[in-house]
């Protein structure tokens, strides 16, 4: 459902994604991680059109994001960590007002939007103002309006963040209720614990190029077997540090407060 063949990124001297490939099945769960300038937005905004590439290709269900834009951005939704939202319309407005933005035909739009904010637990947060929504409600009618088109990819940066535990595992519930519907879903995330609970595969990225990919399986024993005597990495933590250094440990500390 997605494919990332040799993308490539420079800003003048700096190459910030250099040759990044891989791709991700119909209805996986991925894990994009890596430190912070690992390369991870720069690769994301490429494969949502933000961003065109220096060289390479992505392809979201079978469609070149720069040679068939219009294609390619009906079938994906997109959250960033910070969604912007109209603050002075109500969240079902919001959902509407996405609804246009997509063109969606929908023979019962307002079901559909009574659907979304169900499944959000919205529903009697739907007449008020997006401005008096907590993080979590932010981050829940944005991932909402990013599915008011049914979309076969979403796109999410940093899912969690932000987020009290229960929201933060109602979220996990939703994504991984979206795979079980056929929905590819594509994260970008700090937390370790959730990615390695949560995805069927992930991505380890550092300076610009891709290091490591696979399960967390895979990863564990593809670690051992690189190891030295010394004890063997056991969570996706472990591998996350042993493959990117104590550089990242120390950046991932200062993110945790």
């Amino acid at each position: 459902m997605i494919v990332c063949q040799n993308l490539t990124k420079q800003f003048g001297e700096l190459t910030a994604v250099d040759g990044m490939s891989f791709t991700v099945a119909e209805g996986e769960l991925f894990g994009f991680l890596g430190p912070n300038g690992a390369g991870k937005t720069t690769t994301i905004k490429m494969m949502t059109g933000l961003l065109r590439p220096t060289s390479g290709e992505a392809l979201l269900g079978g469609f070149d994001v720069e040679q068939e834009p219009l294609q390619a951005k009906r079938l994906f939704g997109y959250i960033p960590d910070n969604p912007f939202l109209y603050e002075k319309l109500t969240g079902r407005e919001y959902l509407h007002f996405m609804a246009d933005l997509y063109g969606t035909v929908l023979s019962d739009r307002s079901g559909r939007i009574d659907e979304l904010l169900h499944l959000f637990d919205l529903h009697d947060k739907g007449q008020a103002l997006v401005q008096s929504y907590s993080r979590g409600m932010r981050q829940k009618i944005a991932l909402a309006g990013a599915l008011i088109h049914s979309p076969k990819i979403i796109l999410m940066d940093e899912p969690t963040v932000g987020l009290d535990p229960q929201s933060a595992q109602a979220m996990q519930d939703i994504l991984r209720e979206l795979c079980k519907r056929g929905t590819t879903v594509f994260i970008s995330t700090h937390n370790l614990a959730i990615a390695e609970r949560l995805c069927d595969r992930v991505a380890i990225v550092n300076k610009g190029h891709l290091i490591a990919l696979g399960t967390v399986a895979e990863l564990r024993a593809n670690a051992e077997s690189a190891g030295d005597a010394g004890e063997a990495p056991r969570s996706l933590e472990d591998i996350f540090f042993l493959l990117t250094g104590s550089a990242a440990r120390e950046e991932l500390m200062r993110y945790l407060g």
